[in-house]
């Protein structure tokens, strides 16, 4: 489905997008990618969504990438005695491995791998950072804590631990049965949560043996500092900000966002940005103006996509909420201001011949009159380094492999295309002009850039570029081979 836009939207479903009409409907509002919550729904419900997004891709032809988003370990309390406690700043409180019910004094820290980390003076953060405590002195079993900010503390609020690297994998017995679940389900990407170091990624890996891109989810600030080497390892990024926001001061989280997404698109590898985009809108059919401004801003980053969560999953206006998005992405990417910025940060990658070839294909579209850069991509690699260039442009993919067309439905700018296998370069131009015609993106009068790799169907082999005609006899009557 051709988008009058380039940054990619996601739409979490949930039960207030849980059927085919309003699961059609989002695609056709603009939804790019589904995200299935695996912290919400069972099996069947995940299988039930899956089933309903593959069912639209075939009814509307049109290439959809399923997100699954693994929930990650979650440290929490435990209950207390009276349902909740009210902390006052300056008061002690004790966190403990005793399953008794908890009181004004202290409470169960089911987390033994907390206490083997924690050190005098690290910080606790309670129920979404609203309590706040400070560690004085902590055991294999314990953490008598000082109260920094007080709050009311309840049943089975989650906890942050901010100050250091936990010695608990990002996978858990749930994830990792939902990992297999999800890859033999046959999702696209795979968003891990709680990652800290590479080797988190690493597992995920193996444990996926191809069957689905690796995505980390970055919310904790081990994964700030770790970032370059986590980048390495994973096909993509989400900037969770949400998290990042609990365990780091709120006025670090913009410039890091705008540090990550500049990385991931120099590494070109899609870079979403996520949480509370247009929160407003669970409740309420238009935004705020400062919600607004935050997905134009990312927007104005570059990254690939913007997600949004409980607006689609579980709020009053799913549909208004992505068509918000649509509209506000077409409106700063018509901005010339947007193009400015665009190409400002920039970064000139030239390390192989197909770092050249797609650079080339991006300065001839924009110094001359060409309609689209087509790249045939069986991987996947070229799309990318294509969409790294963020030519002013469409890009059209085209790729005889589906899995290939759904996973680049999360990158910047690319327009998928299903195509036959092709053995020579001739029937590849042949194929990426028609499919730029059927697009509605050139006439018969107009040219494009088509990139491929010689020989075809080796992944990583761009190496050759030609600018054709989009009128087929022109083609045939010249030399091509």
């Amino acid at each position: 489905m051709k988008r009058h836009r380039n940054v990619k939207i996601v739409a979490t479903l949930g039960p207030a997008s849980n059927d085919y009409a309003m699961i059609r409907a989002l695609h056709e509002a603009g939804a790019d990618v589904f995200r299935l919550n695996m912290s919400h729904g069972d099996h069947e419900e995940i299988r039930k969504r899956h089933a309903i997004i593959r069912q639209v891709e075939k009814d509307l032809d049109s290439p959809i990438a399923i997100l699954a988003d693994l929930q990650g370990p979650k440290l929490r309390v435990g209950v207390f005695a009276n349902g909740e406690e009210e902390l006052v700043p300056g008061a002690s409180f004790r966190l403990d491995l005793d399953k008794t019910d908890g009181d004004a004094t202290r409470v169960c820290l089911p987390h033994t791998e907390i206490f083997d980390a924690l050190e005098p003076g690290a910080h606790l953060l309670v129920n979404d950072g609203k309590i706040k405590l400070r560690v004085k002195d902590c055991g294999a079993t314990f953490a008598d804590c000082e109260v920094i900010v007080g709050g009311t503390i309840s049943n089975r609020k989650g906890v942050n631990v901010p100050d250091v690297v936990l010695p608990l994998a990002a996978l858990s017995d749930k994830d990792r049965k939902d990992l297999e679940f999800v890859c033999e389900l046959g999702v696209d990407w795979l968003a891990l949560s709680f990652v800290q170091r590479p080797a988190d990624v690493d597992e995920a890996r193996v444990l996926a043996k191809g069957r689905a891109a690796i995505l980390s989810k970055i919310e904790k600030p081990a994964a700030v500092k770790n970032f370059d080497e986590i980048l390495a390892v994973s096909d993509g990024i989400m900037v969770a900000r949400g998290d990042l926001g609990v365990e780091l001061p709120v006025q670090n989280v913009p410039p890091i966002q705008k540090q990550l997404v500049r990385k991931c698109r120099a590494a070109a590898k899609p870079v979403i940005v996520a949480t509370q985009m247009l929160e407003s809108m669970i409740e309420s059919p238009m935004p705020t103006r400062a919600e607004v401004s935050d997905v134009a801003t990312a927007i104005y980053e570059g990254a690939d996509a913007i997600m949004l969560s409980a607006e689609s999953a579980a709020g009053s206006y799913p549909i208004e909420a992505v068509q918000t998005m649509d509209n506000v992405a077409r409106e700063v990417e018509a901005d010339p201001t947007y193009t400015e910025i665009i190409e400002a940060s920039r970064r000139a990658v030239r390390t192989s011949v197909a770092d050249g070839i797609v650079s080339a294909a991006r300065e001839i579209a924009e110094t001359t009159d060409i309609k689209a850069i087509c790249c045939f991509s069986q991987s996947g690699t070229t799309a990318l380094l294509v969409a790294r260039e963020r030519p002013r442009v469409p890009i059209i993919a085209l790729t005889s492999h589906i899995r290939t067309a759904r996973r680049l439905c999360l990158s910047w700018g690319t327009n998928c295309v299903i195509t036959g296998e092709v053995n020579r370069f001739k029937d590849a131009v042949i194929a990426a002009v028609r499919a730029t015609l059927a697009q509605g993106m050139a006439t018969k009068d107009d040219m494009v850039v088509v990139t491929a790799g010689v020989p075809f169907n080796t992944p990583g082999s761009t190496n050759i570029l030609r600018v054709a005609p989009c009128e087929e006899r022109l083609i045939y009557a010249s030399e091509t081979e």
